[in-house]
């Protein structure tokens, strides 16, 4: 054996394991075939947060009139090579923060694969561990259908130049609907064509709902239930999107054509040769984490269970020892406004016959949200009737992402729902929208 643990990818999951594993000591080998930090840091969530920010800087410039800001007519004309520029900037300061974490374990650049079940190669370097840990995360998938290569992935999207007259987002989820929203907030006509009934499958469909009216009062047009066929150029760089809607036969014509329809794992060469049992989500994984093959886990987004980064993170942190309360996972989408979430759903609740009730409040009478001149949105909370204890909490509004984790904290301490209202919340805050949300009958 030539390591204590083999790491392969360097994502937030395989980051998280070498730092915890060579902190404590252990000689540990951490391969990764590109840059440190992996999707979320180099193609993820960090670049779409800075577009993000941009976005939402334009969107209160163009809207600062109302704050009492005048600005010269035509001022606000968002510059998408420095807006590229900043994001490339942050993502270089970022990465140097994962290379400080990772320092005390070796780091090698390379291509890794499967020869035996526990032996890797790099290039002509041979190395065993008795741990391994996969960790080689995800990539954006595109439909097979003709002319998808047409199409733009988010990868790509983080590195355009100029920002297009005219955006198809073919995907409703969590990515769509951030570059939907962002490239709204830049000018674009953004229409967004979704396979399900809703946009943002996996969220309680009233938050959802919630957002998308908000977003068609911004401009943003929506197809639902709408089947995408193919892609197809028509005139000059114009693409045209077809679909099938209802029975009809129909199509959207755009500049720019995106496809968000998700992320399938990253397999190392070699894995099935050596034994691994692959799923169409990925490994196929234990509670555990653990593959089939004793000694190897899989963990983050080439298992497939949640592709989240901090859940990834968390996965890591609890196959290499850590206590990690795994059974809380708050999720959040960074549209304007945010989306947030954690729990059960009023629709999972319904399917599993759990008894609960629901209470809503609403950011229209949260006076920190009526300065900051951001009232669009409300808190749901579900809470078990007979124990008090919360089920879930659902956000559509200003910064929910952040919101949510007060909630997440009273789920994963399992703190009956009622401690939200008997903490004294500061005022005016945004967190105050969480207490005010809890049904009268458990306060």
């Amino acid at each position: 054996m030539t390591h204590d643990c083999i790491i392969i990818g360097g994502g937030p999951a395989g980051y998280e394991a070498a730092a915890i594993g060579a902190n404590r000591g252990e000689k540990v080998l951490l391969i990764e075939k590109d840059h440190l930090g992996g999707t979320c840091l180099n193609r993820g969530c960090i670049p779409t947060k800075a577009f993000c920010r941009s976005a939402e800087v334009a969107a209160t410039a163009t809207s600062a009139a109302e704050f009492g800001i005048i600005l010269p007519e035509g001022a606000v004309t968002p510059d998408m090579p420095t807006i590229v520029a900043r994001k490339n900037t942050i993502v270089e300061q970022l990465r140097e923060g994962v290379a400080a974490v990772t320092a005390n374990a070796e780091v090698l650049h390379g291509t890794a694969s499967f020869i035996t079940p526990k032996e890797i190669t790099v290039g002509e370097q041979r190395f065993s561990a008795p741990k391994i840990l996969i960790a080689t995360g995800s990539e954006a998938a595109r439909l097979p259908i003709p002319g998808a290569d047409l199409c733009l992935t988010s990868t790509e999207m983080l590195d355009i130049t100029t920002i297009p007259a005219s955006l198809a987002v073919i995907g409703g989820g969590v990515i769509g609907m951030e570059f939907a929203s962002i490239f709204a907030a830049f000018g674009t006509e953004v229409t967004v064509i979704e396979y399900c009934k809703e946009i943002l499958p996996p969220f309680d469909k009233e938050i959802a709902k919630r957002l998308r009216t908000t977003l068609q009062r911004r401009g943003i047009k929506f197809e639902l239930s709408a089947e995408v066929q193919s892609i197809e150029v028509t005139e000059g760089i114009i693409r045209k999107v077809n679909f099938t809607a209802k029975g009809k036969e129909r199509s959207v014509e755009a500049e720019t054509v995106l496809m968000a329809v998700g992320r399938r794992a990253v397999i190392p060469e070699g894995s099935a040769e050596a034994g691994f049992e692959i799923t169409r989500k990925g490994f196929a994984v234990d509670t555990r984490f653990e593959t089939n093959v004793p000694g190897v886990y899989a963990v983050g987004d080439c298992n497939g269970i949640c592709q989240l980064a901090h859940a990834a993170s968390a996965q890591a942190a609890f196959v290499m020892g850590d206590n990690t309360d795994l059974s809380v996972i708050p999720s959040a989408v960074f549209t304007m406004p945010e989306c947030a979430m954690v729990g059960l759903t009023e629709e999972q609740c319904k399917e599993q016959g759990i008894p609960y009730t629901c209470g809503k409040s609403f950011f229209r009478a949260n006076g920190k949200a009526v300065t900051m001149g951001e009232t669009d949105g409300l808190v749901k909370t579900i809470v078990a009737p007979g124990t008090g204890l919360l089920l879930g909490c659902h956000i559509c509004g200003p910064h929910a992402a952040d919101l949510i984790a007060e909630a997440a904290l009273t789920l994963s301490a399992r703190l009956p729902a009622a401690t939200l209202t008997s903490t004294v919340h500061s005022h005016p805050t945004l967190p105050e929208t969480l207490p005010a949300a809890l049904p009268r009958s458990i306060i």
